[in-house]
């Protein structure tokens, strides 16, 4: 094989492909990026303002370990760049006791020694008081631990960090192939091809085409944010109104947090029964459809009755989805010239820095820092 472009080239530079590459860059590999869009777009999984925090994962129980790895990385990064990235607020999971989103929270901060609070639902309705409807049944889980990241200023502070770390960077690149050949991966593109000793394809939606073969689904998920009345405004600001997962009796999940400075209380429903739709990346429908938002809005009426009827902003995200909603990140079939990362299934923004600090483990042949086994990209096989 000719001689090598980079050793490593990592292939979507969004939340997880942008923390790849500053964790590859900060260890002296020789690494490139490529981004088919310009770094921090809003077409793929990793934008809209703000994302949620938390380390009481109810999702598993390895992801846990992940979290607070992922919350010292954040803090280096923000320490590396200057810049702010993390909010605290604290969160609160809410729900039946024997809920999923309760009781799995409460199974994750067991096994973990989490210094969280049950709050009945007497001190919800007392601190709390925006939640409607709160039965003597519902409880909820305070993590002090628990904020917001800011999405798009993170992607760029990686960026920044791997490229002052020696890391090349492609924006607005379109990967057009992985091909495996003996003794590395050629990665084209319209303009040229690259040869590198690994490939790490973090390409979100776009990851089942490059990789094919892999057990993934791309679906289309609305955003939407929603204003209080000026009677209530204050009482939805995120100081009053923290980050929030809450379970309805009839099952239906609400997620959210109050408002910044621009007003608007950003709320959105959990995939639950694979409600979003599975859609092609480059055929995705990115306008807003009443049927994106009427559910939700119906249950507002009830779980936040202080909020309007309509939204005041909507937009639409991409996530990709694996059959038991957990990531794959590993070597598929073994192959020692390929690292994928994907499968966030809409819980994966919190973990871009641990899950980019796996991918580097991987690479350089380091063992994981964190419990990776339940990531395996070949548990499906």
């Amino acid at each position: 094989m000719a001689a090598f472009d980079a050793g490593v080239a990592v292939i979507g530079l969004g939340a997880w492909g942008s923390a790849a590459l500053w964790s590859l860059a900060r260890r002296g590999v020789r690494a490139v990026g490529i981004e088919r869009f310009t770094p921090g777009h809003a077409f793929g999984s990793s934008h809209g303002g703000t994302r949620m925090f938390r380390t009481a994962c109810l999702e598993h129980p390895d992801l846990v370990p992940l979290a607070q790895r992922s919350a010292r990385l954040w803090r280096e990064l923000e320490a590396e760049t200057g810049r702010r990235l993390f909010e605290p607020t604290g969160g609160v999971l809410i729900g039946p006791r024997d809920g999923h989103i309760v009781s799995g929270t409460l199974a994750a901060a067991r096994e973990h020694a989490l210094p969280v609070e049950v709050w009945d639902a007497g001190r919800l309705r007392r601190e709390l008081p925006q939640h409607g409807e709160l039965p003597d049944h519902h409880c909820g889980v305070w993590e002090p631990a628990a904020g917001l990241l800011r999405p798009e200023a993170a992607i760029r502070a990686a960026l920044d960090a791997a490229a002052g770390a020696g890391a090349q960077v492609y924006p607005d690149t379109r990967v057009t192939g992985i091909e495996p050949v003996d003794g590395g991966v050629v990665v084209h593109t319209p303009t040229r091809d690259l040869r590198v000793e690994q490939a790490v394809v973090t390409a979100g939606p776009w990851l089942p085409a490059l990789v094919p073969g892999l057990p993934l689904e791309a679906v289309r998920m609305p955003v939407t944010w929603f204003r209080a009345g000026d009677s209530r405004a204050a009482d939805f600001a995120l100081a009053r109104l923290p980050v929030f997962i809450r379970e309805l009796d009839d099952g239906q999940c609400v997620w959210g947090h109050g408002a910044e400075d621009d007003g608007l209380v950003k709320v959105g429903l959990e995939d639950s029964g694979g409600r979003f739709e599975v859609i092609d990346p480059d055929a995705c429908d990115r306008s807003v459809r009443p049927e994106d938002w009427t559910l939700l809005a119906d249950r507002l009426t009830t779980a936040l009755p202080g909020l309007g009827a309509l939204p005041s902003k909507a937009a639409v995200c991409m996530f990709t989805r694996s059959p038991d909603k957990q990531f794959l990140v590993g070597r598929p079939r073994g192959d020692r010239r390929l690292v994928i990362a994907g499968g966030c299934s809409g819980h994966g923004f919190k973990h871009a820095t641990g899950v980019g600090e796996i991918v580097a483990d991987l690479v350089t042949g380091k063992p994981p820092s964190c419990p990776a086994a339940f990531m395996d990209p070949d548990r499906f096989l």
